[in-house]
């Protein structure tokens, strides 16, 4: 009760003062007629006694003082007063305050919004049920292991090879049927694209497998209509799909009747039962899907993109991603024992043969409670090297404030000198100053939001990959970036406010009363001392810019070295489109005649040069590789080699050179067609006759398909040159033969290949990478990219384009479409954008530090009016005083620069994986971002500098 007690008479004294004063004035008053009464029954007299009474008690105002100050209502009455002050004093000095919450704003704000991003991209959980107990399985090896039919997942794949989370099926059905210490279980596979009609013009959807208690396991509910079920798992189910909330907006607008209707997926109908939860796009984070489809319709939907018809059922091939939802109160110690016990049993027994006893892969989970690795990673290092970057903007933005507070805390020496003659403590006069700095931080901060709101959409139009497309993570802020706002904006208000307000505190009283404060050599000496610290907080703000710069600098010449690249063919006017031919249900020789038409009308289109195609664009990121026997090598000597797929004059339509041999003929494609439908007519029979659809029958005595396989012509392909100086050098490898090569390492008894040319050197995937040998084949099947050479902008020709194509065949959507020096802008992508980041933000450091130069100089000059006037009054040139100003200024950005210069160098090498034929404590950065802070300090001299030329001693003198 006491505690309520004292809240309640707080919050009346709060609230009825005057009467609680009233009551007070009263109750004391009372109590000296009581004192007086005992007085005068010793023989005083009335006044006699009150005087006594008096002079023991003290003044009877000071005991209303002690007896309010005793209740926490008195510390929210004089914050209140310091608040109420507060404002009256910034509002008295507007220029000062205006400055002061900009710089603040602009600190405040930049942070905000990258941690708006970081929230967004790295510490937000799925949006389903218990989040934190979801695990996903993976996998580990020593060696890379040669399954037949791995897909590896790319958003939990390890880089090495040695390690996945992809699963067979029958695994999965295990763990299901075993799982003691999960109380879900469910799998999925993909991303895949297919192609969707039926709802208009056909296009390109993305979605994934699912088993039917992946939205159970999940705990994901739907839109409308109902959820994937096990049922709709099961062989005798119709063929159902959920769409995705964002793809049913957008391609169904928002309509409830799509439920029970019918598309077509490549060539299946397939019924919509369901929307998702609109906060539900994918387990990976900013991936998300158009829509989710149960492995039943796997073979029938897109089944020759996985290239095996019983992966179903085939334990060897390990394809689909299995998640675990913990029971209550099993740990992950104990569901990762069962986990072992039985991926031990079931899985490598099945796989047995595929795996040397001592390179056996073993199980681990891991917890997926914020997702699954993919856009996540590629955003995630500029968003860190930005976060440190913004970082250094708020000390700069709070060290600009702080000597902005030392400068005005001058002006305020006798106001303080008469507080504390009046009888203010130290303690009452820091924080009374200290209020007046969280107050300019709550101000800076609000006006922050606004920055970082503004920000969150800029920086999100950067992120986009410049592709069109949304960001596709939801910014947007939550409690933990509201506390975050809280938590910096009351640490600005700290750390620009405490220093000055504890010098303010110190005041020498006698000459601070004193009418003249700077003619006193003690004055003088002791504001002296105070503006070495401003002189510190300059020299702290011009090293902190040099770190930013300097790291800016490298970023940008990262960026600037990746573009003088030579890709090793000619990037200019080509226009780049993708079209998939088997989404649309074609054969492989309706494949390649459709290509060839395709090839023949385009290059009739006015301004066309030259047309050709190939698998994968170069420098799209894609990248298809293998092994190959030459068979002048040794047995199992093979050689590991990049390996694309191209179409008739590709060389000639990308300017790669020929350097040996020539280029592909129409005959090439012909023998490469036969070769291939012979190979698939074998393959096709052997899955009718073996178990697990090998790749060629079992039997020791081949078949008639065999022999006509063994027998067909070698494949003529093309080398470039870095395969023929690895692999064939001091041989002229003209005519050489090769094969590929079986998983014990050896020859396949196929046709094999022909070596026809040697190309020059390209770059295959990325720009980073180094030129790898390569292997050029025809293509005669797959999906392909054209690339047309045009004499003039290329993208005139995207109408012409897709009349074409849709006159060739109406149910088959481009993809794609760009050129090729947007694709290379695209594959640079997170390059440039941590070098626009980075130099935006350094920039404005750069802007800051200046502003904190010039606003000390600007003071130093009013400050020193006598000195300067006196100076003039004996001789001086006004040109002696402009280089007085303009060498404090200057010497303080070369201290400060010196200091940076250190930094950076501890600084930058921590940058070194991402730079590019630069290194990290490159001199020439160095040397130039310092000569440029040198030059903006310079001109952050100037307008100081001139003033000081401008003094008049008559007025300085009379003025003093």
């Amino acid at each position: 009760m006491s505690f309520f007690r004292n809240i309640t008479k707080g919050l009346r004294s709060l609230f009825r003062k005057e009467r609680v004063d009233q009551e007070l004035k009263e109750e004391l008053g009372a109590y000296l007629e009581m004192a007086a009464e005992e007085k005068m029954k010793q023989g005083m007299n009335r006044k006699d006694a009150l005087r006594a009474v008096r002079l023991e008690r003290g003044s009877l105002e000071v005991s209303k003082e002690i007896v309010r100050s005793a209740g926490w209502e008195f510390l929210v009455e004089t914050l209140w007063q310091d608040l109420r002050f507060a404002v009256r004093m910034l509002r008295k000095s507007p220029g000062f305050t205006t400055v002061a919450i900009l710089t603040l704003a602009l600190g405040v704000g930049a942070n905000t919004a990258i941690f708006s991003f970081i929230d967004a991209v790295l510490l937000r959980a799925l949006p389903v049920k218990d989040p934190q107990q979801l695990v996903v399985f993976n996998w580990s090896a020593r060696a890379k292991p040669k399954l037949k039919g791995h897909s590896s997942y790319g958003d939990c794949a390890d880089q090495t090879g040695i390690g996945d989370c992809s699963f067979s099926i029958p695994f999965y059905k295990t763990v299901r049927a075993q799982a003691g210490a999960f109380s879900g279980m469910a799998a999925f596979a993909g991303p895949l694209d297919v192609d969707l009609s039926g709802n208009g013009a056909a296009s390109i959807v993305r979605g994934l497998y699912v088993s039917g208690d992946f939205f159970s396991t999940l705990g994901v509910s739907t839109f409308i209509g109902r959820p994937l079920t096990p049922f709709d798992d099961s062989p005798s189910a119709p063929p159902a799909i959920v769409l995705n909330y964002a793809y049913w907006v957008r391609a169904f607008g928002a309509a409830p009747s799509v439920l029970g209707r019918t598309v077509r997926l490549d060539s299946t109908t397939v019924t919509i039962v369901g929307v998702a939860d609109p906060h539900f796009t994918n387990l990976t984070p900013g991936k998300p899907l158009d829509f989710f489809m149960p492995f039943s319709v796997a073979n029938s939907v897109r089944g020759e993109w996985w290239g095996n018809e019983d992966r179903l059922s085939d334990p060897t091939d390990w394809w689909v991603v299995i998640l675990g939802r913990l029971k209550p109160g099993v740990s992950s110690g104990q569901a990762q024992a069962a986990a072992t016990t039985i991926f031990g049993s079931e899985m490598l027994h099945g796989a047995a043969p595929l795996f040397k006893s001592e390179d056996a892969p073993i199980v681990f989970l891991r917890p997926v409670r914020s997702g699954l690795d993919g856009e996540t990673s590629q955003i995630a290092p500029a968003l860190y090297v930005t976060v440190v970057i913004v970082a250094f903007i708020l000390l700069i933005a709070c060290a600009n404030v702080a000597g902005l507070t030392l400068a005005r805390s001058a002006s305020r020496q006798k106001e303080m000198a008469v507080r504390l003659a009046l009888g203010a403590g130290r303690a009452r006069i820091v924080r009374q100053l200290l209020t007046e700095s969280i107050l300019l931080a709550c101000a800076g901060g609000a006006l922050g939001v606004l920055v970082a709101v503004w920000g969150v959409d800029a920086i999100a139009s950067l992120l986009s990959n410049g592709s069109g497309q949304p960001f596709p993570f939801a910014v947007a802020p939550d409690w933990r970036v509201l506390l975050f706002t809280l938590a910096i904006t009351f640490l600005a208000g700290i750390l620009f406010g405490l220093a000055p307000s504890l010098r303010g505190s110190r005041v020498d009283l006698t000459p601070s009363l004193k009418e003249s404060l700077s003619s006193l050599p003690g004055v003088a000496a002791h504001t002296g001392r105070r503006f070495r610290l401003g002189d510190a907080l300059v020299v702290a703000q011009v090293a902190l810019s040099m770190v930013v710069l300097v790291g800016a600098g490298l970023l940008v010449r990262t960026l600037r070295n990746l573009h003088s690249i030579n890709p090793g063919f000619d990037a200019q006017n080509i226009l780049l489109f993708g079209i998939d031919p088997h989404l649309a249900g074609y054969t492989d020789q309706q494949t390649q005649q459709l290509y060839a038409n395709l090839q023949q009308r385009f290059a009739a289109l006015p301004g066309v040069i030259s047309v050709s195609y190939s698998e994968e664009a170069l420098l799209s990121g894609g990248w298809s590789a293998g092994d190959v026997h030459v068979d002048s090598a040794p047995p199992k000597q093979n050689a590991n080699t990049g390996e694309l797929p191209v179409g008739l004059d590709f060389f000639a339509t990308m300017h790669i050179p020929i350097l040996a041999g020539r280029s592909f003929t129409s005959a090439d494609f012909a023998i490469a067609a036969a070769t291939n439908a012979a190979e698939k007519a074998r393959d096709a029979a052997a899955a009718k006759t073996n178990t697990g659809s090998a790749s060629r029958p079992t039997s020791a005595s081949p078949t008639a398909l065999d022999e006509a396989y063994y027998h067909s012509a070698p494949v003529p392909l093309i080398i470039n040159e870095s395969f023929a100086r690895k692999y064939l050098a001091n041989k002229n490898p003209i005519g050489l033969h090769m094969g590929d090569v079986e998983r014990d390492e050896v020859r396949s008894p196929g046709p094999g290949y022909t070596i026809v040319g040697v190309v020059g050197d390209t770059k295959y995937a990325q720009l980073r990478r180094k030129t790898a040998p390569i292997i050029f084949l025809p293509l005669v099947s797959n999906s392909a990219h054209f690339e047309l050479r045009i004499a003039a902008n290329p993208t005139a020709l995207v109408k012409n384009v897709r009349e074409i194509v849709s006159q060739a065949s109406n149910n088959l959507p481009l993809t794609d479409v760009r050129t090729q020096t947007e694709q290379i802008d695209q594959i640079l992508f997170h390059e440039r954008l941590m070098s626009r980041l980075s130099s935006f933000f350094a920039a404005l450091a750069l802007v800051l530090a200046c502003i904190g130069l010039y606003g000390l100089l600007s003071y130093e000059v009013g400050r020193r009016t006598r000195e300067l006037g006196i100076r003039v009054a004996l001789g001086a040139h006004h040109r002696d005083l402009s280089r007085l100003v303009i060498g404090q200024g200057i010497l303080l950005a070369l201290i400060g620069a010196a200091i940076g210069i250190a930094a950076a160098v501890g600084v930058t090498r921590f940058m070194a994986s991402m730079l590019f034929g630069i290194k990290a404590t490159d001199p020439a950065t160095f040397i130039g971002v310092a000569i440029m802070l040198i030059v903006v300090a310079l001109a952050a001299c100037y307008i100081p500098a001139r003033r000081a030329m401008k003094v008049d001693p008559m007025v300085a003198l009379r003025y003093e």
